[in-house]
């Protein structure tokens, strides 16, 4: 191992983490390179013990349904509902049965239950309601914005006509859709329409945003406006889903991605006069350089939802990635990026991205896992990430 090598790394603590990152950082993505494993989100918890104590952080948002998230939410910062509610409906993708997701949200309840509400951390989550077998209907979403601007609103549409335009729910969440665009609903004419009553309800929630605000609070307006987000953003990616374009998959990344970057641009907005937020998913949603991934044999290409609040943030916005050495028998060659860093004498480390590149003496390989669901790093693009988190063994 070189010295630059010993030099770029340091044993990783949450301090030595903030240490790489700039004091205008507003918005911390860490990625992780895999679901599943619990060394990652227990990372997590750790990065973000440290950030709200030392560093001023007051929220967290995670790769989980945006509206589910409210459950999680309401739970930490006012008790309400039960741990055992929130872990079952709190959080999307099976994440709510991860004990790092069930530490994390105990330990935010504790940490809130000794402050006054204006120092209490809040949870979010990024990502739609969107399932690897499909998205959700946008009845909820939907109803719930109308239902709030109907309040204090005279509106253009009734209750019942929105529910005529939705029709049963079983023609929005049919898992057959995923796969054949002919089984989707989302390019009907109840569809079209839908699409466009969703956009002129959120033009009204902007338009009379200060009557709103005032008559009900800043919480509750930005709650609907996340509502209307969700129900445009469902509506769009369900258009997608009946797409019968050869990019049509590639499409619906690029949709997700950008749903996720702006629920992250309103995080960063609600959270501005509070502190910073730290943002966690996969590497392949946090990255600053081009996603990809290769599904059903085609190679598919997209900006994740990093990159994207990146543009709007600038060094506002810092991404540190994550990846480990050894899982099981799966161990890195040693002509790969994961391979040279399982010569550290660390077990966990963190890596200066600049001094790493200056470490490497060859052309590293990019490491094809034996598992499909992890994504090693590119080592061409580390440049890319204001640190690296490096676990040698999970």
């Amino acid at each position: 191992m070189t010295t630059s090598l010993r030099d770029a790394a340091r044993p990783f603590t949450g301090g030595a983490l903030t240490a790489f990152l700039s004091p205008t950082t507003r918005l911390l993505g860490l990625g992780e390179p895999t679901h599943g494993v619990e060394a990652f989100p227990e990372l997590r918890n750790e990065v973000f013990r440290h950030l709200v104590e030392h560093e001023g952080y007051r929220s967290i948002a995670t790769e989980s349904d945006c509206l589910a998230a409210l459950a999680a939410d309401a739970y930490v910062t006012d008790g309400t509902g039960t741990l055992e509610e929130v872990m079952s409906g709190g959080f999307s993708h099976g994440f709510g049965a991860s004990p790092a997701n069930r530490e994390l949200i105990g330990w935010m309840r504790a940490y809130n239950q000794q402050r006054p509400p204006h120092e209490r951390i809040r949870f979010y989550g990024f990502d739609g309601p969107l399932e690897m077998s499909g998205p959700a209907g946008p009845r909820p979403a939907l109803t719930a914005m109308h239902h709030y601007l109907a309040a204090h609103l005279d509106l253009a549409w009734s209750r019942e006509s929105l529910d005529e335009l939705l029709g049963p729910d079983e023609r929005w969440i049919d898992p057959a859709a995923m796969m054949d665009p002919a089984q989707s609903i989302g390019r009907s004419p109840e569809a079209k329409e839908l699409r466009l009553v969703a956009d002129d309800l959120r033009a009204l929630l902007t338009a009379h945003a200060p009557h709103l605000t005032a008559a009900t609070s800043a919480d509750e307006w930005w709650r609907a406006d996340l509502h209307a987000r969700t129900a445009a953003g469902l509506l769009r990616y369900h258009a997608g889903m009946a797409d019968t374009a050869p990019t049509r998959i590639g499409t619906l990344m690029c949709l997700r991605d950008a749903m996720m970057a702006d629920n992250l641009d309103a995080i960063v907005g609600r959270e501005a006069r509070r502190g910073p937020t730290l943002a966690f998913a996969h590497n392949r949603h946090l990255q600053r350089d081009k996603s990809h991934m290769r599904f059903a044999g085609l190679p598919l290409q997209w900006w994740s939802a990093g990159a994207i609040i990146g543009t709007h943030l600038g060094d506002r916005y810092a991404f540190a990635a994550t990846t480990f050495g050894a899982r099981g028998s799966d161990i890195p060659p040693p002509d790969t990026l994961e391979g040279l860093l399982s010569t550290l004498p660390h077990a966990r480390a963190v890596i200066d991205p600049a001094r790493l590149a200056a470490a490497f003496d060859r052309k590293l390989t990019p490491r094809v896992p034996a598992d499909h669901t992890y994504f090693s790093l590119d080592p061409a693009t580390t440049d890319q990430s204001d640190a690296i988190v490096f676990v040698k063994d999970i």
